[in-house]
């Protein structure tokens, strides 16, 4: 998955916008008019939305909602092809909390990415059937994937667990009798089918293991 770039945090792009209307020569100053458009609601003053033109070519590609001087989430069409594929959530003390996108560039969000400290992505949560419904859970490290969780039968709970290694799949486990545990486990070396690793104990050792002559997909 390609780098997720954070956008200008919609605060300053209210106060910097406002600020530039008023000092930015005279054609800057048209865009600036004719982009940077606020909405105030009608009984109580307050600010509830702002557009923006985050790349300066005349045309609004970010609509960013308010209440007042809290930023709410913010909508970006990043390529301007008429679609958001970009959904910023923010937190009530104005810090970004996730990003949304498309995985299927259609203008509906069925991932979110959650930053960590360093300003990497940390986690990726997945709707894969697009229904709005997270059911597989990715983490990452710096830039790799290293570990992943999926819900398959849709009852709320992981039942596939995957690890990376250098972001090539290392192993997959399989919950096979819906226990919360997985029963199965391949490994995988090179993307050759390595082992197989079934009859897991109590303590959730494998106690049968098979070295397949080939190397079938799961």
């Amino acid at each position: 998955m390609a780098r997720i770039v954070r956008a200008v945090k919609a605060a300053a792009m209210v106060v910097l916008a406002l600020l530039l209307v008023s000092c930015a020569p005279d054609t800057e100053k048209e865009r600036l008019k004719a982009t940077t458009k606020a909405t105030y609601d009608k009984k109580t003053g307050k600010l509830t939305q702002l557009t923006y033109d985050n790349n300066k070519d005349g045309k609004i590609d970010t609509w960013t909602y308010m209440d007042g001087t809290r930023i709410l989430r913010a909508e970006v069409d990043t390529n301007e092809d008429g679609k958001i594929d970009r959904w910023e959530i923010y937190g009530a003390d104005n810090q970004l909390q996730k990003v949304g996108f498309s995985r299927a560039d259609d203008g509906k969000a069925d991932a979110w990415a959650f930053q960590g400290a360093d300003g990497k992505v940390e986690r990726v949560e997945m709707s894969t059937r697009r229904d709005g419904k997270v059911d597989r859970w990715e983490w990452y490290s710096g830039d790799a994937l290293t570990r992943a969780e999926e819900d398959t039968n849709e009852d709320g709970k992981p039942d596939k667990w995957e690890t990376y290694r250098s972001d090539a799949l290392e192993t997959v486990a399989f919950d096979e009798n819906n226990d919360g545990r997985p029963d199965r486990r391949l490994t995988y070396s090179a993307g050759a089918l390595k082992m197989i690793e079934s009859a897991p104990n109590s303590s959730g050792t494998y106690t049968k293991k098979v070295t397949p002559a080939s190397s079938p997909e799961p």
